[in-house]
């Protein structure tokens, strides 16, 4: 590849090292409103693998899908761990870049090395019961989703039973929180609280960073009650798994599970209720016949919640589509873009009824999302109670016209404005088997208290949005 910079003069870019080439800043207003034609831009330029400006920070952003699943699947050459990363050891990288502090909490999403795969090994074991739907866990969470969601139903449908609603505020984001407040087993609504602050961590706002140390130290004061008393929940059960973790480790490990499903499952939900309504692609036609998962596997082809993974780094000099990826370079890898890849879309077809499961919406390969049948579990139960108990919904916005909110690893609406009618009587959830009566017993699903939870400052920033906009 060469590019011209001069009259007559070429100079050969392939093997040309990361920080001394043109590199496009990603993260600018067109990556906000209109990401896939920054992709297709790059595309143009530069092949499967293009030099982006991070923020200040030179990286390469893969955009082909074959290329994405050759890093993905090959840990031991293209490695995570920020120690891994040539250009902060060598003490290039700028100690106020605005990413760094998202990437430098040494969690299992990030880290690499010999504790890697103990840690991964005690989250698949933490999150079987939850995951496994013939364990009585997995059952009692189906039941506490389904329950979150009839209450966040019930108090939009306090504005009356027709109106106007923010679904993304008043419950796509609000119910995987709850839900992750159920499985890291706070008591009461202790963890409401927690929640609102997670929330402003994730709106990364001015308040992020004393939200972040409330946060966290609120995640430590819950991991010495588990410590102290084991219960049935994710906190209890990682720590059964691995009975070396500190009480600081445990705390960024809940932090995680707290952030990564909160923001992924909520995004999930307002995209395939957007696409629902809209009628793209059949979708409405597939949710209709009860197949709401294979929706979900459709608008994560189109709008992945998770744009871009956090970074891993060249073990080696390694070719890379076009380019030459030197030693220690970081790599992005860009899930939305791949899915666009022509070479990849134009072999899926998009009428079909069943949805390829080629996505990379979780990742690939071994470090694959741990919570990914968890997060679609969540997902689903929602997106189904809302088109149970909603016996219209209709977008107030021409979807061209929502609003979103990008980040380098997310992107989401900001809002997501509906006219609903409510059923004049709620829809109840299915019914059960007399084995799943048998094998799980409703009432041993322990939810908040209504009247505590009246007074936690989630419930009181949901109960302010009643009837806005009307």
């Amino acid at each position: 590849m060469e590019s011209q910079v001069g009259e007559g003069a070429t100079v050969d870019l392939d093997g040309a090292r990361l920080e001394t080439l043109p590199l496009e800043p990603l993260l600018t207003r067109d990556y906000e409103t209109r990401p896939a034609l920054v992709y297709e831009r790059l595309r143009r330029a530069h092949g499967p693998v293009a030099p982006v400006d991070l923020l200040g920070v030179p990286a390469w952003l893969v955009l082909g899908y074959r290329e994405a699943l050759d890093v993905l699947q090959d840990d031991a050459a293209w490695p995570k761990g920020l120690e891994n990363w040539r250009a902060r050891t060598d003490g290039e990288v700028p100690a106020d870049w605005p990413l760094g502090p998202s990437l430098e909490v040494n969690h299992v999403l990030i880290q690499d090395g010999p504790g890697y795969r103990p840690l991964r090994q005690a989250w698949d074991a933490a999150l079987k019961p939850f995951q496994d739907p013939r364990h009585a866990q997995a059952k009692r969470l189906k039941i506490a989703v389904t329950a979150y969601a009839d209450e966040l139903i019930s108090l939009v449908g306090q504005a009356g039973g027709t109106g106007l609603a923010d679904l993304s505020a008043q419950f796509s984001r609000p119910l995987p929180l709850m839900v992750a407040s159920h499985l890291l087993g706070f008591p009461g609504s202790q963890g409401d609280d927690a929640l609102m602050d997670m929330w402003r961590v994730l709106d990364a706002g001015p308040d992020a960073e004393p939200a972040l140390r409330r946060l966290l130290a609120a995640l430590a004061e819950l991991a010495a009650v588990k410590l102290e008393k084991p219960g049935d929940d994710f906190p209890s059960y990682l720590l059964a798994a691995a009975p070396g973790l500190s009480l600081d480790e445990l705390a960024r490990e809940l932090f995680m599970l707290l952030g990564m499903t909160s923001d992924h499952v909520g995004i999930l939900i307002s995209n395939t209720v957007v696409d629902v309504m809209s009628g793209e692609g059949g979708v409405r036609a597939s949710l209709s016949a009860g197949m709401v998962r294979e929706s979900m596997n459709r608008v994560v082809m189109r709008k992945p919640p998770l744009v871009n993974f956090v970074p891993r780094f060249a073990a080696r000099d390694t070719r890379l589509g076009d380019y030459t990826i030197r030693a220690g370079d970081p790599v992005w890898i860009s899930s939305a873009a791949a899915h666009a890849d022509p070479l990849f879309a134009g072999n899926v077809c998009p009428d079909t009824t069943v949805s390829t499961r080629a996505h990379l919406s979780w990742g690939a390969g071994p470090r694959q999302c741990p919570a990914r049948e968890l997060a679609s579990t969540v997902a689903a139960v929602g997106v189904g109670r809302l088109f149970e108990r909603f016996s219209h919904l209709e977008l107030a916005l021409p979807a061209d016209q929502l609003p979103w909110r990008s980040s380098p690893f997310m992107r989401g609406l900001r809002s997501l404005p509906v006219r609903y009618e409510l059923v004049p009587t709620p829809a109840r959830p299915p019914v059960r088997s007399p084995a799943e009566e048998s094998a799980d017993d409703p009432a041993e699903t322990v939810l908040p208290d209504p009247a505590l939870r009246q007074r936690s400052s989630l419930w009181r920033y949901l109960t302010g949005l009643i009837g806005v906009g009307r």
